[in-house]
Parts: C-alpha cells; sequence; structure tokens
C-alpha cells in the first residue's frame, strides 16, 4: 500500500492508526523519513518509548495548532503532549508567523501557560517590545539559553525531532519556510544536549518531496497552507539537502 498521498499534510484516525500497526515493526530508536509534511508521524515514533522523556524539537514551526484535523503536521505537538510518558515539550528556532499576534491564538497557549510546552522564536527582526515573550532568542544568546535549558534537564532521558526547515535558507530546501540554524547550531544543540541529558531516540525529516494527494480536501487545506516558494533545480535540492542529512543524521543517531 503506497502510504505517502494518504499521510501527507493529514490523516484520519483510522488511516494513522493502521499505518502505525503495518510500519512498528520495521522501526528503529532513530528514524529518518520524508518532507515536514508529514512531521505528525513523530508523535507516533514517540509512542514506542515508554519511559519518561522531554521532546525536544529543532523547528521553524511550532506545530502546535488546536484546530482540526487531529492528525496533521500542524498540530502533532499536541498529540505527542497526550502521551503521558512525555513530561515535557521544547521547541526551539520558531521563525515563522504562529507564534505571533493574532495567529497565536490558534496555538496551544495553555500547554505554554502550564509550562509543560516551550516554544522558542527568534526575535531578532521583530519589534523591541516581542523581545519579552516567553520563551524569545536572539541569535546572540539562544546557545547561552539552549545550554542552561539542558543542564537543567539533569540528565534526564530525551528524545529529539529535527525538521530541515529549522535551518537557513539554501542550507536546505524543504516544503515550508526555512527558518535560521546554521547546521553546526543544531550539531551544537545536539551535543549540548548529550552533555547534558540522554537521547534515547530521535528522528530527522523535512526535505524537500512533491506534494501527492490521495484526498480533494486533503489537497486543498494543505495548498491554501504551504507557503509559495521559487524552488531551484532538482540536483540543487538533493545537493543541499544531502549535505544536510550527511552532516546531522550522524550526529543525531551516533
Amino acid at each position: 500500500m503506497e502510504w505517502g498521498p494518504r499521510l501527507r499534510f493529514s490523516a484520519s484516525p483510522r488511516t494513522t492508526e493502521h499505518f502505525f500497526r503495518e510500519i512498528t515493526p520495521r522501526l528503529g530508536n532513530f528514524v529518518l523519513y520524508g518532507s515536514g509534511d508529514f512531521h505528525h508521524l513523530s508523535a507516533l515514533w514517540l509512542r514506542r518509548i515508554r519511559e519518561p522523556l522531554t521532546l525536544v524539537s529543532f523547528d521553524n514551526h511550532p506545530d502546535w495548532d488546536v484546530r482540526p484535523p487531529r492528525w496533521c503536521c500542524g498540530s502533532w505537538i499536541n498529540r505527542a503532549l497526550e502521551l503521558p510518558h512525555v513530561r515535557h515539550v521544547a521547541v526551539w528556532g520558531c521563525g515563522n508567523f504562529e507564534c505571533w499576534w493574532p495567529h497565536q491564538l490558534f496555538g496551544n497557549r495553555r500547554a505554554e501557560r502550564a509550562g509543560i510546552l516551550e516554544v522558542h522564536p527568534w526575535v531578532d527582526n521583530r519589534p523591541l517590545k516581542d523581545r519579552k515573550r516567553r520563551g524569545a532568542i536572539l541569535r546572540s544568546d539562544w546557545r547561552q539559553r539552549f545550554e542552561a535549558f539542558a543542564r537543567n534537564l539533569g540528565g534526564s532521558n530525551v528524545y529529539v525531532t529535527i525538521d530541515l526547515d529549522c535551518l537557513a535558507p539554501e542550507l536546505a530546501w524543504t516544503n515550508w519556510e526555512n527558518g535560521r540554524f546554521t547546521l553546526e547550531d543544531v550539531r551544537c544543540g545536539l551535543e549540548t544536549l548529550r552533555q547534558h541529558t540522554r537521547i534515547v531516540a530521535g528522528d530527522l525529516c523535512g526535505a524537500y518531496s512533491k506534494p501527492t494527494y490521495a484526498r480533494r480536501k486533503q489537497r486543498f487545506a494543505s495548498e491554501l497552507d504551504h507557503p509559495r516558494i521559487d524552488f531551484p533545480s532538482d540536483e540543487t535540492i538533493r545537493a543541499a539537502n544531502r549535505a544536510a542529512l550527511a552532516a546531522l543524521w550522524p550526529a543525531l543517531a551516533q
């Protein structure tokens, strides 16, 4: 069965569960998979870990939307928070509009206020007042903030998910807007986590792939939500993404 078109961007709970039952026997602790359009699958990968843990996400998007559909790449953080062994979630490197008024109204602010969800958006190019937002980070201080965050985890278990759209433009080509991390930034983040925590599992996704869909409603919602991007040649896309994977995958799955 070809799962890609059925799962891309969003999927029904029934389809999601069917896929999970079929794929689970083939999975390892670290999973490399496709476009960020499938990032909601990370909530499935998390199910296989039974011990209490913190989820750390490097992503240009908070993926915290509380609106339907339930299984969607823009809302999967909420599925992760429903798992009893996921004690805390932290998303680092958000640069898109979802963290700011009025779009943040659709985010899981309740979990953020409760302290079980941290969202760390870039504020370098934002008005000065935005630097007071909870979790706001700057290029000049994010590594120090991340070091303090990792140290406070006190050796606990961590699951790491990396979406390539967290990287700056041209370091990776994705189906979404790019963020601001460099490859060295993410590698440094992983090294910092290994110094202070135990990375028990993780995944890496986000590389561009040509969208194909199984349902008209799914296609409509996805095309409405996606940004318009002027993509280079297929060869340029593959070269950049291979370089990004070569730099990050060994650092994650070591």
